[in-house]
């Protein structure tokens, strides 16, 4: 058992913090929100992610929350950073809240201690990280950073978490790397000890290929419908071929998220101020924003404008399993369907809460024309087009025959592919690569 404190309690940190107290550690948890940690103190997650709330109620004993960074960190044996990395206006990641916590840190340790950097963070970040810790200290101590990167996806983050595909520690110590090793003694995984910077490189190349996968079988969808193939029938037949895998080969309308988005700008930048360009990762993200209004040209044969007519959208999240909206295609396609005076009704298992905060917020002129569902029969009632966005499982096994005779229009595009080709003549059915 060793003491572990955590800064952050979002995706990364809160899912590593409960985790690591599933372990068998005592972990405290550091965050700035006082309204947050008051929530978590009394057994509430402030995201939705599967079996999250039940492990934080099994581990209650050995979870503290706090906003006391001093007292968190003064006794900690090992300090995982789990802040965010927020996306800036030129595609490169913002430090600040990794810079902040580092000096915190630094500032209120009396003992030697291992700080592991989990936030995804350009190469050569933990090398500065250390700087400033160094540079900050008050005690005569030894601070060794780590990277440890994460992998884990939303929907199935304990899962990952607890049972990951591997795990890479970045270290430049022997006795960082012992202390690691002791942490992670009760996992079942490959381990790789690297430098940190090939870490940090194996985060950043590890995400921008899966999202270059996910632009690649889009653009080979759009190249199926012209010629006429099936691109379900194109992705099982290259997922056979055990060099490619069938993993990321699903056609859609663009992926979305905390990590791909950001990942793959973040990425594309750090290349350029080095004066080097990554096509392929240039091309995947003109493609994943092109694709994401693939459904709008679509609806473009059937209406030429949406004024006065009442649109169906299924699915708000970038994807099932989460409350996550962060570049969902449902914030750039709705907007759109409102400016051009659709009324649209709007379902989501878990994503109406934040969908209306994030429309109050950048579209507050519209948000009375928003009408929030409770069901997928109550969205598609007199509809005149149905756009599908989220492949929830609520979506996937409604009866495809029921969209003829609950709506007004039974036109559906759906950019999940959530159905196999129909041939039901009393409605107009369109999906991606077919």
């Amino acid at each position: 058992m060793m003491r572990i404190a955590v800064a952050g309690t979002g995706y990364v940190g809160l899912v590593t913090a409960v985790c690591m107290a599933d372990k068998g550690h005592e972990v405290v948890c550091v965050d700035v929100d006082e309204n947050k940690v008051s929530l978590l103190s009394s057994g509430i997650s402030p995201i939705y992610e599967k079996d999250l709330e039940e492990m934080m109620a099994k581990n209650k004993d050995r979870l503290t929350y706090t906003t006391d960074y001093r007292n968190a960190y003064v006794n900690a044996q090992a300090i995982f950073i789990g802040v965010g990395t927020p996306e800036k206006s030129d595609g490169s990641a913002n430090l600040t809240y990794v810079y902040k916590v580092a000096r915190q840190i630094a500032e209120s340790l009396v003992n030697d201690c291992v700080v592991v950097l989990k936030s995804t963070v350009p190469v050569g970040t933990n090398d500065k990280v250390e700087k400033i810790m160094n540079d900050c200290k008050v005690a005569d101590i030894a601070i060794h950073v780590v990277s440890n990167p994460e992998f884990l996806a939303q929907g199935t983050a304990v899962r990952d978490t607890l049972h990951p595909s591997r795990i890479i520690i970045g270290v430049e110590h022997t006795a960082a790397e012992s202390m690691m090793r002791e942490i992670y003694s009760g996992y079942d995984a490959p381990i790789l000890v690297t430098d940190r910077r090939s870490a940090e490189m194996i985060k950043y190349a590890s995400n921008d290929f899966l999202a270059l996968k996910i632009s690649y079988i889009n653009e080979i969808a759009n190249l199926c419908e012209i010629v006429g193939a099936n691109v379900d029938d194109v992705a099982q037949g290259m997922g056979l071929d055990s060099r490619i895998g069938n993993k990321f080969l699903n056609a859609g309308i663009g992926y979305g998220g905390s990590c791909f988005p950001k990942d793959t700008k973040a990425l594309h930048w750090l290349a350029s101020m080095n004066d080097y360009e990554l096509k392929t990762i240039k091309a995947a993200i003109e493609v994943n924003e092109q694709q994401k209004l693939k459904l709008i040209k679509k609806s473009r044969k059937y209406y030429d404008s949406f004024e006065g007519l009442t649109v169906a959208v299924l699915g708000l999240t970038f994807k099932p399993g989460t409350d996550d909206l962060r570049e969902a295609p449902s914030l750039v396609n709705i907007p759109i369907l409102l400016e051009d005076g659709a009324k649209v009704k709007a379902f989501d298992p878990v994503g109406v809460p934040n969908f209306k905060r994030v429309m109050e917020h950048s579209a507050a002129e519209y948000a009375n024309r928003i009408e929030y569902c409770e069901s997928v029969e109550q969205t598609l009632q007199d509809a005149d087009i149905c756009f599908i966005f989220t492949e929830w499982d609520e979506i996937k096994s409604f009866e495809f025959e029921r969209f003829g005779s609950l709506m007004r229009t039974p036109i559906v595009l759906d950019g999940r592919n959530c159905y196999a080709r129909k041939s039901n003549e009393s409605i107009t059915y369109e999906s991606i690569g077919k």
